[in-house]
């Protein structure tokens, strides 16, 4: 969207030195002036003493003191006249009407909220948003400031203004809504290489960033960061995905011992073989197999039954 801000040019505002300086000046002769008037007109002096007053608290208006990282945005009677983001002392028309932004950066914390991710699966996510206002003149008009108001048990009303907070609070929901919702939490085939939620990492930050410039630009606000910081199954299906989990762990880990157990009997066999130690048939060797599968792939320390006899009884 383009932009209707300009930076008001140094030459179009005064120095508030020389101003202030310039305001010392109309206070010290406003009195004596004042009673030379009076003193040969008193109408005349009553009304230049009025006049002079006006003039100088007009003067005194238009004052200003921008910090760093602080804007002035600047109207007059309705109408932008630009926008001031240089530091300083200034003076300005009194009758210009300004608006003081910080374009400092903030932070949001995004409380978790409930969605479904592609999958249809309740999930819990959230995020931190760090933000900044760029474009002051979207801010100041493009948008609506909300302002709460409460009352207290005495019935006094107070109004408190959220600034940006309400603003970036909704989109940045909605954006990770939309987000959410494109992928899977996790892969339930682990052989799939497919984008998820959990293994996304830095492309999914990526893509929120991304979703929620294009819906923070009208504000004129510039996404500094956005990362997930919570993300969760549902306390419904928690329960139910961590044994899916576990399982899914048992099964991997059984299968590397199963595939370790296997290389071990093959190896056992071979240098059995090779150093002519014992000379074994197939049927002794399926048993051997057997044994040596139950050793190594039992949960528990196998007991071990040392056979007194020949070989074959």
């Amino acid at each position: 969207m383009e932009t209707k801000e300009f930076n008001r040019p140094m030459k179009a505002i005064n120095n508030g030195f020389l101003h202030l300086f310039i305001n010392l000046a109309m206070l010290i002769a406003i009195v004596p002036v004042t009673m030379l008037i009076v003193e040969r007109n008193e109408g005349l002096g009553i009304v230049f003493c009025i006049a002079a007053c006006i003039c100088y608290v007009l003067h005194l208006i238009g004052f200003m003191i921008i910090q760093p990282n602080i804007a002035r945005v600047l109207i007059f009677f309705g109408k932008y006249r630009g926008t001031v983001t240089d530091n300083g002392f200034f003076w300005v028309n009194p009758f210009y009407g300004t608006r003081r932004m910080s374009l400092r950066a903030r932070n949001m914390d995004v409380a978790p909220i409930k969605v479904n991710d592609r999958n249809g699966n309740p999930i819990m996510i959230g995020l931190v948003l760090v933000w900044k206002i760029k474009d002051t003149y979207k801010a100041c008009f493009d948008i609506e400031v909300d302002n709460t108001t409460t009352v207290d048990k005495e019935g006094n009303k107070t109004t408190k203004s959220d600034g940006y907070n309400n603003f970036v609070n909704v989109q940045s929901d909605a954006a990770l809504r939309k987000v959410a919702g494109m992928y899977a939490y996790d892969n339930i085939d682990h052989h799939s290489e497919e984008l998820t939620l959990r293994s996304g990492g830095e492309e999914i930050n990526d893509r929120l960033e991304k979703e929620l410039r294009s819906r923070l630009d009208i504000a004129g606000i510039e996404v500094v960061e956005a990362r997930i910081n919570y993300l969760a199954y549902a306390a419904e299906i928690a329960s139910v995905m961590l044994r899916r989990q576990q399982a899914d762990a048992i099964i991997s880990a059984r299968e590397k011992i199963v595939e370790g157990a296997v290389s071990m009997v093959d190896l056992a066999l071979k240098k059995l073989s090779a150093d002519g130690i014992v000379d074994l048939d197939e049927e002794r060797k399926a048993a051997m197999v057997s044994n040596l599968l139950v050793v190594l792939c039992a949960d528990e320390s196998a007991s071990p039954v040392i056979n007194t006899g020949t070989l074959y009884n």
